[in-house]
């Protein structure tokens, strides 16, 4: 049997005409002779009654007294309610449908509640209910352990959970369906000339959701990458194919592939920079700072190491007890709050001379400073003021002409 995965977010199944979008999506799929799984997130955003944010504000307005296993079994509960509201629907529409639990879906996990990660995928249940030509409709976002407890996967849970049972299904496609046309070559809410990639390699869009791109998760990309099964990004909202995301060399046979040095932009915002510079430093400075942050849970980015110094950013929640801890070791940093970090990601670009020219020219034509950069083989990063922030991705869209088709 062929199979598809679809995942639909909090935003298309939160309100009737959202649900009606879906339903036409399933009924596409089955006329397409497909057995389909459906992933389904919790209903809408903080302030209605099912979303997983309401869930914890009823948490912290009762005392914040639940333990993480306890929160679990609430924030649980979301995704469950949005299954049964959808199967429900479907059956009244005569597609029959059944629902199961994450757990019951056959996901199995460790037990690190809250942000529990995928062990195995036993999927037996939805195959004995695909061959009975049903749409097996799971509520994402979560599993069991092997000893029965329910947990959940974290941030962009459903996403995990549909890539997760992609690969178990050995499923022909996945398909992500969100608020948005597909993947675009920067945020359209800062770029307004921002356009939908027609295809991109899973390297490409995991660099750009880990930098900041909030599409889909990271971790969702890994488990397909690493199964070969590729990944559409779509639009609940809209009948067109979204983007594909696929191994680089079957993106470059692809219609819409262009052979590009850059694919797009993301950024991270809420970034302050931390400098520690000693004329006299010990030997040891660097060693004695990030352990400093790590022994205190302070996640480091963006590291620059030199022998009398080091810059770095963390986030900024962090800011102060960052702060505090270097004082307490004898150092006075010098601190930059308000930054974003920029990032410049493309698979042309290793190798490629010009790149970090191109970005200096153009953020310097706009009189925007470099704070701080780094670079790996397929991203190049930038630390600007916030301020600057919009101005300089229209300027670096621009200048790698990401406008343009």
């Amino acid at each position: 049997m062929i199979v598809t995965v679809q995942k639909f977010g909090g935003t298309s199944v939160s309100d009737e005409i959202g649900r009606r979008h879906v339903l036409r999506h399933i009924v596409r799929e089955r006329n397409n002779d497909r057995g389909l799984v459906v992933v389904v997130s919790a209903m809408g955003r903080r302030g209605e009654p099912y979303a997983t944010d309401t869930l914890l504000d009823l948490i912290r307005r009762n005392g914040n007294g639940l333990q993480d296993r306890e929160r679990d079994l609430l924030l649980s509960c979301g995704e469950i309610i949005s299954a049964s509201a959808l199967t429900s629907l479907l059956n009244a529409e005569g597609i029959p449908a059944t629902m199961l639990t994450g757990g019951q879906a056959g996901i199995i996990t460790d037990g690190r509640f809250g942000s529990a990660h995928i062990l195995d995928v036993k999927p037996a249940a939805i195959r004995s209910h695909l061959e009975t030509g049903k749409v097996v409709v799971v509520a994402g976002f979560q599993g069991r352990t092997e000893e029965g407890e329910i947990t959940t996967l974290g941030r962009g849970g459903s996403d995990t959970t549909a890539t997760a049972l992609g690969a178990a299904l050995h499923a022909e496609v996945v398909d992500i369906f969100t608020d948005v046309d597909g993947i675009l070559t920067a945020d359209p809410r800062v770029v307004k000339d921002a356009r939908p990639l027609p295809v991109v390699s899973y390297e490409e869009i995991s660099n750009m959701a880990h930098n900041g791109a909030k599409v889909i998760h990271p971790r969702a990309v890994e488990i397909a990458m690493k199964a070969g099964v590729p990944i559409r990004v779509r639009s609940t909202f809209s009948d067109g194919e979204g983007t594909l995301v696929t191994y680089s060399e079957a993106a470059r046979s692809r219609p819409g592939w262009t052979d590009r040095t850059v694919t797009g932009l993301a950024h991270f915002q809420g970034v302050t920079q931390l400098s520690v510079t000693s004329d006299n430093a010990p030997y040891d400075l660097q060693l004695r700072v990030f352990r400093a942050m790590a022994a205190n849970g302070i996640s480091v980015d963006l590291i620059n190491v030199m022998p009398s110094a080091v810059h770095y950013t963390v986030k900024e929640a962090d800011t102060d007890a960052a702060i505090r801890l270097l004082r307490e070791l004898g150092f006075e940093p010098r601190v930059i709050p308000g930054c974003a970090k920029l990032s410049v990601i493309g698979g042309g670009m290793n190798g490629q001379p010009g790149v970090m020219a191109k970005i200096v020219e153009a953020l310097t034509n706009r009189q925007i400073s470099i704070l701080q950069s780094a670079d790996s083989n397929t991203t190049i990063w930038v630390l600007v003021s916030e301020t600057e922030m919009a101005a300089a991705l229209e300027a670096l869209h621009a200048a790698f002409e990401l406008h343009i088709a």
